[in-house]
């Protein structure tokens, strides 16, 4: 099928990375792609090289759109632009779905394939489809591209950390962090030190954080430069632990396989919280309480919902418990494979 994605770069990158790698999905599996973005500048060191099936287009408001193809995805609401919305009936509607942020929350899986109609506006008449991701068989699942798992077996973790200039030393532990501004790193800092550890800040503000740290024993600190999405994947198989951020590094930790700790994007009305909370109940379901509490402990103090803990749950329970949730996850179809089924159903209704 012939496809629009729409996408819009907010504040951070979460929003142009879910939309990149929906997009080469799609086109890996035989799509035509147009993904429309209003600031496409990230992807000249996300995805340089682009992706086969895959064209990317500048969204602006005062441009002739062309036809729609048959499947139109905007990302998280973002509302494409009024001419091209009102064009879509002219012809046979193509399937208008909103693919929305991921969530934990049980409400999820009760909104998730609704239809909402449009009464007003320029697509009065026409309806569109919820898509929720989501982590249970009730929702859409989650991102994850055909050849991931091969690619991950084929990894060599000490000759890439080597090529970033960054070779492990006898002993160390390799930690990773891609953060936002108000992550306590500098809270952590005990914690982190308390075998010897190589920490990994990427650009921005990790990076920002990290340079403000005082020299500490047990603590090498390497800033890292812009990987591109293949290269972030390496750097989460390459270290022992993870913090990571938002939507698009949470899963992609997710099918590292190694204990992570999940910075939630933070709301004004503190709706982050509850949304944390739901992801941790689900995580205790498959793990145990031995293993949930003190990692429910860590992700809520790295975002500031409580106080640093004495120490970091025992990583050999941490990582297997991490490697028990990732295949739980991976046996059931990702989103790509769920929605393009569902989108075809929809374009033949």
């Amino acid at each position: 099928m012939r496809w629009d994605l729409f996408c819009r770069v907010v504040d951070n990158f979460g929003d142009i990375g879910v939309g990149w790698r929906l997009a080469a999905d799609l086109g890996a599996r035989g799509e035509a792609v147009r993904l429309w973005v209003d600031d496409p500048s990230p992807l000249s060191w996300m995805a340089p090289a682009g992706a086969p099936g895959v064209e990317v287009r500048r969204w602006e408001q005062q441009i002739e759109w062309p036809a729609a193809g048959d499947v139109v995805v905007e990302l998280f609401g973002c509302d494409p632009p009024p001419a091209f919305v009102e064009a879509l009936s002219r012809e046979a509607p193509p399937a208008w779905i909103n693919l929305e942020y991921l969530s934990a929350e049980d409400w999820v899986e009760r909104a998730h394939a609704l239809p909402s109609p449009q009464s007003t506006g320029p697509g009065a008449g026409l309806v569109k489809w919820f898509f929720f991701p989501g982590f249970t068989p009730a929702t859409g699942g989650l991102l994850r591209e055909t050849g991931l798992e091969a690619r991950h077996a084929r990894f060599e973790r000490d000759g890439w950390l080597a090529a970033q200039g960054c070779p492990r030393r006898a002993g160390e532990r390799v930690v990773s962090v891609f953060c936002y501004p108000g992550a306590p790193l500098d809270d952590w800092r005990p914690l982190l030190a308390e075998v010897p550890t190589l920490l990994l800040a990427t650009p921005g503000a990790a990076a920002g954080l990290a340079a403000r740290l005082p020299p500490t024993d047990g603590l090498r600190v390497q800033a890292l430069p812009w990987l591109t999405q293949a290269g972030y994947d390496e750097l989460l198989w390459a270290a022992d632990l993870n913090f990571v951020r938002g939507e698009d590094s949470f899963v992609r930790a997710i099918w590292a396989g190694v204990p992570f700790v999940w910075q939630i994007y933070a709301q004004h009305d503190g709706a982050h919280a509850a949304k944390l909370e739901a992801f941790l109940r689900r995580f205790a379901a498959t793990t145990g309480p031995a293993v949930a509490g003190p990692v429910a402990a860590a992700m809520r103090a790295w975002n500031r919902l409580a106080p640093v803990p004495p120490r970091l749950p025992a990583p050999d329970a941490w990582g297997r418990a991490c490697l028990d949730w990732r295949d739980r996850l991976a046996a059931q179809p990702d989103l790509v494979a769920q929605l393009t089924a569902f989108a075809r159903v929809k374009v033949r209704g």
